[in-house]
């Protein structure tokens, strides 16, 4: 039996084989320190309607700041009739079997899946879910709805997406990957407006993984990207940006402001730092007619001095947009896997320097969580299940 911290466990399918139990990583949602090994039954094709279900072995399943602000009991929700959440949001696997009237995919392909499900607004009807105006919204692993960090999950088709052999290294990568994508795409949309944007210098806000991946991304859109961080290079986090072609900036070593004063004011800024602080500092930095996307969310309650009226001021008067943004549709994993991949011919060999800390076996959640909290290099920490 599993140790279960903080809640009594509910039953361990004694009755069933062992081929139908699965281990999982689970929390207590609002109980800090319930992070815990917890056995689950596996599930079956028959869950998803009309024989659209996908079986998926989990191969590598990614933790991020999300799973770190659960695991803390800043947020989540447990599916209704469950006391726990699996969590994990950021799957990649092989598919073991599909339902009868599945054609998209077959036995052996590599896939991820996304992580919004629909409600009931109009926005989950068309198929943005990930758009839902819904106060309830349902998201695999973060809110009503069991995550990845299992052995295998079934899952509705349209919600599942191939990754190509390519690149099967870069696996967990996928989620983030698309988070990027629906940032960038955000952007382009809204500055529509303009009838002729094309941004030439971004400033990327922060080099953990969607930092960097926004790095890649932006490059091969041909900008010229500054990445922002606090860290004084050489480091990891710098080797990648300048592989990439862009240029690692340390606030330690050079203020934005300075930076600023040197090659301008950017046309775009991503933000994905996970201070308030600094997301709002973004929005004093960006030029006319420029766009800010925050990617990150903010959770410790701070309290901030912000130059109001000016920000204001140029912020009218200079046609400026902010844009939030959070996990992606399917339309934006397959936008990001395309990126990924041309990233994988531009710049081979350097994205996968992204993956870290992977962590062997279910039975060391422990050193998983540990590695989130504690280790400032790791970059991309996660559960390595099985080999490609």
């Amino acid at each position: 039996m599993f140790e279960v911290v903080g809640a009594t466990p509910k039953p361990l399918f004694s009755e069933k084989t062992w081929s139908q139990i699965l281990k999982a990583i689970a929390v207590i949602p609002g109980t800090k320190e319930s992070i815990h090994l917890r056995e689950i039954e596996k599930p079956t094709l028959s869950e998803v309607p009309n024989g659209n279900g996908v079986l998926v072995r989990c191969l590598k399943v990614g933790v991020d700041a999300t799973d770190k602000e659960i695991i803390e009991a800043y947020y989540g929700v447990a599916p209704e009739g469950d006391d726990f959440l699996v969590i994990g949001h950021e799957c990649f696997g092989v598919v073991e079997e599909v339902g009868e009237n599945v054609t998209d995919f077959q036995k052996g392909d590599f896939v991820t899946a996304t992580v919004r499900r629909p409600g009931t607004s109009m926005y989950d009807v068309i198929g943005t879910n990930d758009m839902t105006s819904d106060d309830k919204y349902y998201e695999r692993g973060i809110c009503n709805l069991h995550g990845f960090l299992t052995e295998y999950f079934v899952e509705d088709a349209q919600y599942v997406v191939r990754v190509p052999k390519g690149i099967a290294k870069l696996h967990c990568l996928m989620e983030p990957m698309s988070v990027v994508a629906k940032a960038i795409w955000q952007m382009d949309e809204v500055q529509r407006r303009l009838k002729v944007w094309s941004p030439k210098v971004a400033f990327v806000m922060g080099a953990g993984q969607i930092g960097l991946l926004a790095t890649l991304f932006l490059r091969l859109r041909g900008c010229e990207v500054y990445t922002i961080a606090r860290s004084p290079g050489p480091n990891i986090k710098s080797e990648i940006c300048e592989d990439y072609g862009a240029t690692y900036v340390s606030t330690k070593e050079t203020s934005v402001e300075d930076l600023i004063a040197r090659v301008g004011r950017p046309d775009f800024i991503l933000e994905a730092t996970g201070s308030s602080k600094l997301a709002f500092d973004s929005l004093q930095y960006v030029g006319k007619n420029g766009c800010v996307v925050w990617t990150s969310l903010t959770v410790v309650d701070e309290m901030l001095e912000i130059p109001a009226d000016r920000i204001n001021q140029e912020w009218v008067l200079g046609n400026k947009v902010l844009v939030g943004s959070v996990n992606g549709n399917r339309s934006h994993f397959e936008l990001g896997i395309k990126f990924l991949s041309l990233g994988e011919t531009t710049y081979p060999g350097i994205t996968e320097k992204v993956l870290t800390s992977p962590v062997k076996g279910f039975e060391n959640y422990g050193e998983l969580v540990r590695l989130l909290v504690e280790d400032k290099s790791a970059l991309k920490v996660y559960l390595d299940i099985s080999d490609l």
